[in-house]
């Protein structure tokens, strides 16, 4: 299964949350009456935002539909990549006459100019009646600032149609936005009795081949991958995404605080992949000038920084919006500890490993059941259990 059809909904996640039922008189928070033929046409422009995935970043998924007057889809696209035209441009230049028409978009039609123009100007250039959006735009440049400037023109604007599922789909571009570091999901194979491993430094393979093949899927959509030191010594993984397509570089993060990371780890074979980060504390980086300049020397760049969440804000400032966090233990404690997991995975195999083992997160603080939106699907032999810490709403 690819990454695209896993979360374009071939596993029903996606197309469950459009199934779900909505009053079809409700109104949007504020605005006009949502009628039951907007479902449709939103649900549809949901479904082509997903297009976009593992795509776009920094920037969010998009889709938009433009339907006339008489009922009839007449335009439809998708924001494709970063920097490319956004979804509402695809579809007007689709629209052979949009005057009257209404334009169904799934984010808040910009209004600033970037690396593309505005598209407010060019939806009122275009004739639209109607703009119905799901989410308002969490970009201080936009923020409800494109509904004012349609409005402005006498453009009847709705929002709030399928908010959750919009914001649930960009859940990587709001954590971004709205705390500038990238949305966190740490993953984990774990054993049925709650370890990671047989011992400290000790490699252990727990997940079934199924499992694997999903762990590379989530590695195909997310902007980088973060591990710690140990893991590297231990493991000494490429950390590439390997049997899916990716569109973009993958950034690799070490963690490493002591600067253990040898500069003949494989990963630094693969810097065609996508950079590799270091991050290490400021006093190691100035004690240890030689190891910097010999991991630099292999096309590593060492960070210095104080601490894991500054680490965290320096990947936001480099456009990170999404980071996979897999392990080991002591970084995803780290990371537990300083609330920055925002969603969890964790892959259960069926084996018993025993209290010799390594404990995932040992002071037991994450209870799985309790997850958010928490969902179990089969892998295999395997159980994933998965869920948010922090919800996106």
């Amino acid at each position: 299964m690819s990454a695209h059809d896993r979360w374009a909904g071939t596993d029903g996640r996606l197309r469950r949350q459009l199934r779900q039922p909505a009053h079809p008189w409700a109104f949007a928070p504020g605005q006009g009456m949502i009628q039951p033929h907007d479902h449709v046409h939103m649900d549809r422009a949901l479904m082509l935002a997903e297009r976009g995935r593992g795509q776009t970043s920094p920037n969010p998924m998009v889709g938009a539909v433009v339907v006339s007057a008489d009922g009839r889809l007449i335009g439809s696209g998708y924001h494709e990549h970063a920097g490319g035209p956004h979804a509402e441009i695809h579809a007007l230049r689709m629209a052979p006459d949009a005057r009257g028409a209404t334009l169904y978009c799934t984010l808040e039609p910009c209004c600033h100019t970037g690396r593309t123009g505005p598209c407010v100007d060019r939806i009122e250039a275009a004739g639209i009646a109607r703009v119905v959006a799901a989410v308002e735009d969490p970009n201080p440049l936009v923020a409800g600032a494109g509904f004012t400037h349609l409005r402005a023109h006498g453009i009847e604007v709705d929002v709030g149609l399928r908010r959750k599922v919009a914001m649930v789909q960009n859940r990587a571009f709001f954590t971004f936005v709205r705390t500038s570091r990238p949305f966190v999901i740490l993953k984990a194979a774990m054993s049925s009795d709650g370890y990671i491993a047989q011992g400290p430094g000790v490699r252990t393979a727990l997940s079934s081949a199924a499992s694997l093949r999903h762990a590379q899927g989530v590695r195909a959509e997310i902007d980088a991958i973060g591990v710690g030191s140990g893991t590297v010594l231990v493991d000494d993984p490429l950390l590439t995404a390997r049997e899916v397509y990716r569109h973009r570089p993958l950034a690799r993060v070490v963690f490493d605080r002591r600067l253990r990371t040898p500069a003949t780890a494989r990963l630094f074979s693969t810097i065609a992949h996508g950079p590799v980060i270091i991050f290490t504390a400021r006093e190691t980086a100035d004690a240890c000038p030689g190891r910097v300049a010999a991991l630099e020397s292999v096309g590593a760049s060492v960070e210095p920084c104080e601490d894991l969440p500054s680490a965290f804000r320096r990947l936001g400032e480099r456009g990170i919006t999404s980071l996979l966090l897999e392990g080991g233990a002591a970084l995803h404690q780290a990371a537990w500890d300083a609330d920055l997991v925002d969603y969890v995975q964790v892959y259960v195999a069926p084996r018993v490993i025993g209290q010799s083992g390594v404990p995932f997160l040992p002071d037991r603080s994450l209870s799985l059941v309790a997850l958010a939106d928490g969902r179990t699907t089969v892998c295999g032999a395997d159980v994933l259990m998965e869920g948010y810490v922090h919800r996106v709403d």
